[in-house]
């Protein structure tokens, strides 16, 4: 089968012919339909990942498809059933074994493209929104790299939990994007003053960040007293430093959130989040927003959309 492929760090990542695997005792052997991209799967490319395996593996972390084949010891799923599976890597593959644990089934109604696309750009924004920082309804939400795989469902959940949505963008492209999705104030990351807008609109009560940088530092100082900060991300390259003295003055909360952690000390909290979520699909209140669909073939020039950032809400290959 053919499979997009680590073969050493620090490697360029290429397709490969290997051998269907065959899944061990608690797995399922998915048959491939399509594969969401991350930011993340760049960092593994580039080996600084914090989840990065060994080599060779392959790249690819939320997929979805049909089950041909169960591990021994696997209940609840049988051939043929339609998931979506956040297997961390093996995804930009025809098939691929994953821990039936990380499995939900998804109704006809949800495409495999919707399905490979949903997981964890929502399943991101609701749990970083609801379970940490208890968004409520009338609070002034500000979503950095609104536009992107994640920001733009923060935008998104963020309405659904009845908040005001400023959404940060780069350009007018982008801010349309996100002033679909819903946002109720726009700014342009390219040439506004995001410290000064945001207090302009009377600060911010939580702030969603993916992008780190120059933005969690304009942001941070936009808040309002007893805001909560939530470094989702850091795809501006700079990791921010938190001054604590400045947390102390203003009563901030900062907490992190790294979605794929819970599956290792709280699964059942994303397993309940994720059907929440089928639920709203299902009910249309959400629709992940695809920019991009390209065939495995070209996988590599999918990666490069994420890396160059072209690309609006998520990228997905199809297998």
């Amino acid at each position: 089968m053919r499979a997009f492929q680590i073969h050493a760090g620090g490697a360029v990542a290429e397709l490969a012919d290997i051998a269907v695997p065959e899944p061990k005792p608690g797995e399922i052997r998915v048959k491939i339909a399509a594969c969401g991209l991350n930011f993340a799967d760049l960092l593994m490319q580039d080996g600084s990942y914090q989840d990065t395996p060994e080599p060779p593996f392959t790249l690819g972390m939320e997929v979805a498809g049909v089950i041909d084949k169960l591990g021994a010891e696997v209940t609840g799923f049988a051939p043929g059933t339609r998931v979506a599976v956040f297997g961390g890597q093996g995804g930009l593959a025809d098939h691929g074994c994953f821990d039936a644990a990380r499995a939900v089934a998804i109704p006809e109604t949800m495409s495999f493209t919707d399905a490979a696309a949903f997981q964890i750009a929502y399943g991101t924004s609701h749990l970083a929104l609801g379970h940490r920082a208890r968004l409520q309804p009338g609070e002034t939400l500000l979503v950095l790299g609104a536009a992107g795989g994640v920001g733009l469902t923060a935008v998104e959940i963020g309405k659904i939990m009845g908040a005001r949505v400023i959404a940060c963008a780069r350009g007018p492209d982008k801010l349309e994007v996100a002033r679909a999705a819903g946002a109720d104030h726009l700014l342009d990351a390219a040439s506004a003053d995001i410290r000064a807008k945001v207090k302009a609109l009377g600060g911010a009560d939580v702030v969603y960040d993916p992008v780190g940088g120059a933005q969690f530092e304009a942001a941070f100082r936009a808040c309002n007293p007893e805001a909560r900060i939530l470094p989702i991300g850091f795809a501006s390259g700079e990791v921010p430093q938190i001054k604590a003295n400045h947390l102390l003055v203003k009563n901030l909360t900062v907490m992190g959130l790294y979605w794929g952690g819970y599956l290792k000390f709280k699964p059942q909290v994303l397993t309940e989040s994720l059907k929440t979520l089928i639920d709203w699909h299902s009910e249309g209140r959400i629709a992940p927003h695809v920019s991009h669909v390209l065939p495995l073939e070209r996988a590599a020039e999918a990666m490069q959309l994420l890396r160059e950032r072209r690309s609006t809400g998520k990228v997905v290959v199809t297998i």
